[in-house]
């Protein structure tokens, strides 16, 4: 029996309205492009740039989005807190203390027979809120799931490169890709590493790049100039697609191939 591949499609910290607007475009043309099994988009910026809501999530979802992931701004939408309590395609990190509400991993069905996937979601904790250990967290849920889900897909969203990439060899072999996020800026060190395990450091932002990473430029500036509270207020322009597509064994859950997707190109 030949061995069967899925093609999982995980977007990058979608921001704001301009953000969903894009996703709501283009989502069905990718995946139809890339054969698309399953696609997972971290949107903890879809709600006017900062926290989450179910008008975003029903876009995400209409579009063509299977699980939506969070991070540390998941939390700023207080009337998406009953959402996250209950919703089982929307996660938050799994490392925030025991007894935090909402859900940080998640295992799906693929469709045409492919078997089922798993989602995690973790924090890092350099130069952000010192929650528990994203390692240990990530041991705990592998133990859960490996033997019913070999395939394991990581959004890491954390701010520290160097945190990202030893988390990447901590479970290399362990899981299929460990991809991060948070940072709004896409790296170019896609790889698989030696044993089988997709990683890059930030799959970047889908959203307006006229802007301080999501942010109008003028009140990002200010912000930095003056050392003062501004206003966040979105920006609206210059608007890009960003994603990372991956290619898995569904057996053995490694991965065969990794590709960065940003749309379009910068001109």
């Amino acid at each position: 029996m030949s061995a069967k591949t899925a093609n999982i499609l995980l977007i990058g910290d979608v921001v704001g309205n301009p953000g969903l607007q894009i996703v709501s475009r283009m989502l069905k043309g990718f995946i139809s492009k890339y054969e698309v099994d399953f696609v997972i988009c971290n949107g903890e910026n879809a709600h006017n740039g900062k926290g989450m809501s179910l008008e975003a999530l029903n876009l995400m979802t209409e579009a063509g989005v299977d699980v939506v992931t969070g991070g540390n701004h998941i939390w700023n939408n207080f009337n998406f807190f009953d959402t996250l309590k209950t919703h089982e395609r929307v996660l938050r990190p799994q490392n925030y203390p025991k007894g935090t509400y909402g859900r940080g991993y998640g295992t799906y069905k693929l469709p045409n027979g492919l078997g089922s996937i798993t989602v995690l979601n973790l924090q890092g904790r350099t130069f952000m809120n010192p929650i528990d250990c994203p390692f240990r967290t990530a041991d705990w849920v592998v133990k859960q799931v490996k033997e019913q889900s070999p395939m394991i897909v990581v959004d890491f969203h954390a701010e520290a490169t160097a945190e990202k990439l030893g988390l990447g060899w901590y479970l290399d072999g362990r899981v299929s890709a460990v991809i991060g996020t948070h940072t709004h800026v896409q790296t170019a060190d896609e790889r698989i590493m030696p044993k089988g395990t997709g990683y890059l450091t930030d799959v970047g932002m889908t959203g307006p790049y006229h802007s301080v990473i999501g942010m109008q430029v003028k009140s990002a500036v200010d912000r930095m100039l003056y050392q003062t509270p501004h206003k966040y207020e979105c920006a609206t322009d210059d608007v890009h697609f960003s994603a990372v597509l991956l290619k898995l064994d569904t057996a053995t859950g490694k991965a065969l191939a990794i590709e960065r997707i940003f749309y379009p190109s910068f001109q």
